[in-house]
């Protein structure tokens, strides 16, 4: 492998075309520039000057060295500049999160965006297994969870609660046993979990989610409430998710006696040193979720 120390001194003679103006370019003495020169030329077993006087030119080896070493070395100060790259507001930052926080954060990041127009923002919904696997594999930068990670590789920072609702169509204004079980319920991937937390608080008949007739399924966080709206069933969800529902007039947050929460946890790779931006980005998600 060509040093690059001699590559770089090569190069740069190559262009200043003066011994001595080199090393004073390269804060090297004359011998040394020399000695860079004969080294490359004894490990590639080719000459690549051919001095005369005070001047030089190149030989075909040295022409072809040269231009091939100054897109190499190009090449390896951009590599250097990038890797060295840490501004705080410059980059990808990649963030994973539950549907329901993600329909409140991920608006607010993109006005952040807006502002930062360098700063990248990738942001994607899954569930807590899905986030703390793609956390622990250093996949994404940030991740929100609704559960404490056992992980090893990761820490967890509580950063807030998240309030389970249940929610009807409209024209339900009160809630008994009962009538729940004659709307049925709209079930979704984390229903099993937010319904066992919130309904056994608040009705003593309640043992399991399969006691409700089943009306329905979606896996997407924006779409969960559709068929609520249209009386076709009730469910629970975390508040995020109910307010953000665009068609609000129809359907109905109810309050419960006792209510619950989920606590929400901000989690990182213990591994994985946080980049600048995305610690700028973690201080936006606490402060904005605060």
């Amino acid at each position: 492998m060509i040093n690059h120390s001699w590559l770089k001194t090569f190069c740069t003679l190559v262009e200043v075309a003066h011994f001595t103006h080199t090393a004073e370019k390269l804060y090297m003495t004359q011998s040394g520039v020399s000695q860079h020169i004969k080294k490359l030329e004894i490990q590639l077993e080719r000459q690549l000057l051919i001095r005369e006087g005070k001047t030089f030119s190149l030989t075909a080896a040295g022409q072809q060295l040269y231009q091939k070493g100054i897109e190499l070395l190009r090449s390896s100060d951009d590599l250097e500049a990038l890797v060295r790259q840490d501004e705080e507001k410059v980059g990808l930052v990649k963030i994973t999160s539950p549907g329901s926080v993600g329909l409140k954060l991920y608006p607010h990041l993109l006005n952040i965006q807006q502002v930062h127009p360098k700063l990248s923002i990738d942001y994607s919904f899954a569930p807590n297994k899905n986030i703390e696997q793609e956390l622990s594999k250093g996949n994404i930068d940030l991740g929100l969870m609704t559960q404490l990670s056992q992980a090893s590789t990761l820490t967890s920072l509580k950063i807030g609660d998240e309030p389970l609702v249940l929610v009807t169509p409209c024209d339900v204004k009160s809630i008994q046993w009962q009538s729940l079980i004659e709307l049925g319920f709209i079930s979704h991937p984390d229903a099993a979990h937010h319904g066992q937390l919130l309904l056994s608080e608040n009705f003593p008949d309640f043992e399991h989610i399969e006691q409700l007739p089943h009306k329905g399924f979606s896996n997407q966080i924006s779409l969960i409430l559709t068929p609520v709206s249209k009386g076709l069933g009730f469910t629970v969800l975390p508040l995020y998710a109910a307010r953000a529902f665009a068609a609000q007039h129809l359907i109905h947050i109810h309050n419960l006696e006792k209510s619950v929460c989920e606590t929400l946890y901000l989690c990182v790779n213990r591994r994985s040193p946080l980049t600048n931006r995305s610690k700028f980005i973690k201080s936006e998600l606490l402060n904005f979720l605060a």
